[in-house]
């Protein structure tokens, strides 16, 4: 995360990290470890415990601060994370409907549900596994969980309609984003590690990014104190790379539609590049050989950290993780 000169990158897994296999060799599965601090801990350790990856990782999913927040989420089974079911508010700019976000205070926020099984599960792991390897702490940006209160397609439309209201619901959920990351923080996380899916340029252009995404990651991630903090937006971010660079965070997770040796390029050593192993292809769908060929090919290109570009299936076999591993390591 300094990016100091090493013999070689480490390897890790920063977003989402158990599989099935993981589950079956410490005992602990979902969707139980999604609400058991013990057993998220546990499972969390195992991407570095069974495959030897070089960190350990809580939480495994993008919904607990939702869920906290009122959505109505799928718990998932075994192979399948939670899933949003609903939106507890109205934001219709088809026909200027807006609730107004009036959410809960961020320390109440973080005192109950899933965010404090987290944040316990990171305090477990600080503590059992932290000499030994990095915590990383894992939440939701801003401008994703804005859309999760609403729904992110009224808010990509509200950009073009109402642009206020936009403005509105991604301000009232910062304070809360911003508490969460540094109670992750507090709680030992080395690393505090934030998804924004639903800022990728599939969605939003380069402006849009730093209007309704960057600023606010800047406010509630790039500050966190006592942590490394490391942005992850899935999709091709080439154009968008040195904007998350711009947000001040320490490093940035990539997917693998960004080349490699083009993603450090742009970067220009900026941040530290973490990513970017295709998570289908070669790691669901691949051989080991394919996952040791992309591991040595990313390693080679210069990123700072060689990972899976986004959350692993939990469906992926344990060869190929190994793989990836034995290709870094030796």
């Amino acid at each position: 995360m300094r990016k100091e000169p090493l013999d070689r990158p480490p390897v890790a897994v920063f977003t989402q990290s158990a599989t099935i296999g993981q589950m079956d060799a410490v005992g602990c599965a979902w969707p139980e470890a999604h609400s058991d601090a013990k057993m998220m801990a546990k499972l969390g350790a195992a991407q570095a415990t069974v495959f030897g990856f070089e960190a350990v990782r809580s939480s495994f999913c993008l919904t607990a601060e939702a869920e906290r927040l009122g959505c109505n989420v799928d718990p998932g089974k075994k192979d399948r994370t939670p899933m949003l079911k609903k939106h507890p508010f109205n934001f219709d700019p088809m026909s200027d409907v807006y609730d107004e976000p009036n959410l809960m205070d961020p320390e109440e926020f973080l005192k109950g549900g899933r965010p404090a099984v987290i944040i316990e599960a990171t305090r477990l792991m600080a503590d059992e596994y932290g000499k030994e390897y990095p915590v990383i702490a894992g939440n939701t940006g801003p401008f994703t969980l804005a859309g999760h209160m609403v729904s992110t397609e009224n808010l990509v439309f509200g950009i073009m309609m109402n642009p206020e209201e936009v403005h509105k619901w991604i301000a009232a959920v910062n304070p809360i984003v911003k508490a969460y990351s540094q109670a992750l923080s507090d709680a030992g996380a080395d690393i505090i590690q934030m998804s924004e899916p639903s800022s990728s340029t599939d969605l939003l252009s380069p402006d849009m990014f730093t209007e309704y995404s960057g600023n606010y990651v800047k406010d509630s991630l790039a500050c966190v104190k006592d942590a490394y903090s490391v942005l992850h937006i899935c999709g091709d971010t080439s154009a968008i790379l040195p904007l998350m660079a711009d947000t001040g965070v320490t490093g940035c997770s990539i997917e693998e539609k960004v080349d490699s040796a083009e993603a450090v390029k742009i970067n220009n050593g900026r941040v530290a590049l973490v990513g970017n192993i295709g998570v289908v292809h070669p790691l669901l769908q691949g051989t080991p050989e394919d996952c040791a060929a992309a591991a040595k090919r990313i390693a080679a290109a210069g990123f700072n950290i060689v990972s899976p570009g986004c959350g692993l299936s939990a469906l992926i076999a344990d060869e190929n993780l190994r793989a990836v591993v034995k290709a870094i390591k030796g």
